[in-house]
């Protein structure tokens, strides 16, 4: 069965949300580089590699059904962090993008008809959970305890441990 057209053009916009997000990710992580927060550099990174899993998740279900994959320009993230929780703010703002969009193709699928569309987003609904969960759990940690920018060095550290057999 062929794909909505409509469904298809999202479905390739949602790739392009991918690989922005892996940018923003990427971005972070030279970030947290340049101010050696290493643990929040290698969590950043390896979200970014987790962000281009996703867009081969979509990439691969579209040519498993046979559809045509159009790759769109990238866009550079806004890079004007000002302190670690302004960073990790602004991966939350972007989860939350990406969720409203996940959803909304979600109840597109499902509107439409297309059964093995709506089966296939259920992951990324439940997976987008965990990526809000995951930075807000961040942020309320980390703004609980902002006027002891110790408290974020320890944060960091722990994520460097969490993190260092994870590449």
């Amino acid at each position: 069965m062929k794909m909505d057209n409509t469904l298809l053009e999202d479905i390739n916009k949602q790739i392009n949300r991918e690989f922005y997000a892996a940018y923003l990710y990427f971005a972070m992580a030279t970030y947290f580089t340049e101010i050696n927060m290493e643990g929040f550099a290698k969590l950043t990174k390896n979200h970014a590699k987790e962000e281009l899993e996703h867009a081969k998740k979509f990439y691969d279900y579209l040519i498993l059904r046979d559809e045509k994959v159009t790759l769109f320009a990238i866009e550079a993230p806004d890079t004007n962090w000002n302190n670690p929780i302004d960073a990790i703010n602004a991966a939350l703002d972007h989860e939350k993008f990406v969720s409203e969009n996940i959803h909304r193709l979600y109840k597109e699928s499902k509107e439409k008809g297309d059964y093995a569309l709506e089966v296939f987003m259920g992951w990324f609904v439940n997976e987008q959970v965990e990526e809000e969960h995951l930075f807000q759990s961040m942020l309320d940690k980390m703004s609980y305890i902002k006027d002891c920018s110790c408290e974020i060095v320890n944060i960091d550290r722990e994520l460097k441990i969490e993190n260092e057999y994870v590449e």
